[in-house]
């Protein structure tokens, strides 16, 4: 198959045109379309329809996928591999308000999420956009001196210190959070293993502090990272469209879902997640 590459924004982002992703591949379009995500980070596939079986076979051109074990209340009922992204929880129709802070998917774990595509199954009228950013250049805009500093240096990523979760979660269910997802140490700056090239790797949503120093002493560091992290200039926003289906890089890319739209209407989104390579270490208990 043939496809056009049409650029989103200077910082990241590219449409991919003229493809079904319904369709099998061949390999020089699956080498095509790696080549594509390495270069713009972020792909977008317009008017997809696609059911859970066919976004899972599609996923897998680009590696192993997760089975969500880390968050299973928010798995598929039938396809494990299919982590639904709902603002209203099917059983109950209660609230639910996720990754509305910067972050990049799984940093909570030992094999932090290579990768992650978002379909859009029910969008509100307006809003409920998705903002992006790459992290390589948050990398590169750092001086020199505080590269230097930052290499080879661990930060401290905890699922339970996310801002929606404390808000909608009780004393139990953060404990039960923590038994299941123990806090780890991340590397500051991540080496792409397909490009080597430096990634900064932090999160205002899963960051807690750096490995040397109190949160106290982290904290105004931490918050200058995720401020060069999203400055306008890095940053590609974009506005959902029914069918649309769009992959990024968490290696190298944060991402964050908007609160920009009216909460009784349904925003329902289907991801699959790529799984990446063993990655940090468990924070030993005190």
């Amino acid at each position: 198959m043939s496809f056009k590459v049409r650029k989103l924004g200077s910082a990241l982002g590219a449409e991919v045109i003229g493809l079904d992703l319904t369709q099998t591949l061949d390999g020089d379009t699956i080498a095509a379309l790696l080549a594509a995500w390495s270069e713009h980070l972020i792909l977008l596939f317009r008017d997809q329809s696609l059911t859970p079986t066919q976004q899972i076979a599609f996923s897998r051109y680009f590696g192993e996928l997760d089975d969500h074990a880390a968050i299973p209340k928010f798995r598929h009922a039938e396809h494990p591999e299919i982590l639904m992204v709902n603002n209203r929880e099917a059983a109950t129709n209660k609230r639910l308000s996720v990754g509305r802070q910067w972050h990049s998917d799984l940093s909570t774990t030992l094999r932090p999420a290579k990768g992650s595509l978002l379909h859009a199954i029910q969008l509100p009228m307006v809003g409920g956009d998705t903002m992006f950013c790459n992290m390589y250049r948050a990398w590169d805009g750092l001086s020199p001196l505080l590269q230097e500093w930052l290499s080879g240096r661990d930060a401290i990523h905890d699922m339970t210190i996310a801002r929606e979760t404390q808000l909608q979660r009780t004393h139990a269910e953060l404990e039960e959070i923590r038994l299941r997802n123990p806090r780890v140490y991340q590397p500051i700056c991540r080496i792409h293993e397909a490009t080597g090239k430096k990634a900064l790797y932090v999160s205002e949503m899963t960051t807690s502090q750096i490995d040397g120093l109190t949160r106290e002493e982290s904290q105004p560091i931490l918050e200058y990272l995720y401020r060069q992290s999203t400055v306008h200039e890095n940053v590609y926003r974009h506005v959902w469209r029914k069918g649309d289906s769009v992959l990024w890089d968490n290696r190298c890319v944060m991402h964050i879902a908007l609160a920009d739209y009216d909460d009784s209407e349904r925003r329902t989104m289907h991801r699959t997640t790529l799984k990446g390579s063993p990655s940090g270490r468990l924070v030993q208990a005190a």
